[in-house]
């Protein structure tokens, strides 16, 4: 098969490599019908996240079960289906109460790498979702989205406890805080303002349902939020990027008794303890525990109610996929949906 491979820092490469197998009786192989390059794939891309040798990339997915394994009992051969870039069993403790990301079994999803024409995914039975039907080609990025991005951006909701009459702030403008725009409009919030630079991001966010777009960051930034919530600061805050100058203007963003969702991959964050001590703010996030939403998503899907597959604005064959990391890194791409 053809697949992407990081050998160092700017440079993927499409290569012939092994067809995966089932390697264990829990595993599927699926011909991916659709993946995509994220914005954590960008931090090893760009060199802050180090690499001792070539790695297969890509773990976000939606394609076509091709074989199962001798114990997999949930999805069969011939079913479309959507996965989390983690697997779980979907049956331990930590699963059922709804953090698959911390299974007590968890582990990659997708070993071989999803940027490629097919993947073995590992736990098939707690990782992947069947859709209720072949889906239509219009379909498939938004299936796509669900498989990360989506089911991200609606746990940043969800952890920053989101609702009916809230005011809603979203730190980051990439894929995942435009679609915690969207999430945090389908869970009710009465006014949802999106930190963006960005105009054709802007556009997005509103088009998901910002009410208010703040183009200042860091002090001014945080300024801004509290001059357009009476001083206190929102309700709930999604942090989506994972630099200390986002975390941190999410903090300050919020007010006192709020809630921060953070889901934007940390890297060089360190929190000084006198300020949550002081900031009366509730922190929960981490990895999204995508499985979680996804037989929700798919629905919402696929009765027209959301439509997250509007967060690729760049479609490109797998071979080209060097092409797909460079528009993101130059930040002229918000996601990049590849084609097997």
């Amino acid at each position: 098969m053809r697949g992407a491979v990081l050998y160092a820092p700017g440079d993927v490469r499409v290569e012939d490599r092994p067809d995966p197998t089932i390697e264990q009786p829990t595993d599927a192989v699926i011909r991916l019908a659709a993946t995509c390059v994220c914005g954590t794939d960008l931090w090893p891309y760009r060199g802050i996240q180090q690499i001792t040798e070539p790695r297969p990339m890509g773990h976000e997915y939606v394609g076509i079960v091709e074989e199962v394994g001798s114990a997999v009992r949930t999805v069969r051969p011939g079913q479309f289906v959507v996965g989390s870039f983690f697997a779980s069993d979907n049956t331990c403790e930590i699963c059922r109460a709804g953090y698959h990301t911390h299974c007590i079994h968890r582990q990659l999803a997708s070993p071989t790498g999803a940027q490629a024409e097919y993947a073995r995914i590992t736990l098939a039975d707690g990782t992947l979702v069947a859709t209720p039907d072949m889906p239509t080609e219009d379909l498939i990025p938004s299936l796509l989205a669900a498989s990360d991005v989506l089911g991200t951006g609606w746990f940043g909701a969800v952890a920053a406890q989101v609702g009916p009459g809230k005011t809603v702030a979203v730190v980051g403008d990439g894929a995942v805080g435009l679609l915690g725009v969207l999430a945090a409009k389908q869970l009710g919030a009465q006014r949802i303002i999106a930190m963006s630079r960005h105009v054709p991001r802007q556009k997005l966010a509103l088009e998901f349902g910002a009410t208010d777009i703040v183009t200042e960051r860091g002090d001014e930034g945080v300024a801004r939020i509290k001059e357009l919530t009476n001083g206190l600061g929102a309700h709930s805050v999604i942090e989506a990027v994972g630099t200390q100058e986002s975390m941190m203007q999410a903090i300050r963003s919020t007010r006192a008794s709020g809630h921060l969702g953070y889901v934007g991959v940390a890297h060089g964050v360190e929190l000084p303890g006198d300020a949550l001590f002081f900031s009366g703010v509730h922190l929960h996030g981490g990895p999204a525990p995508v499985r979680r939403f996804l037989p929700e998503l798919i629905e919402l899907i696929y009765n027209g109610t959301i439509d997250p597959g509007k967060v690729f604005d760049l479609t490109l064959p797998l071979e080209q996929a060097a092409d797909g990391y460079r528009a993101m890194d130059e930040r002229r791409a918000v996601k990049t949906l590849l084609r097997p």
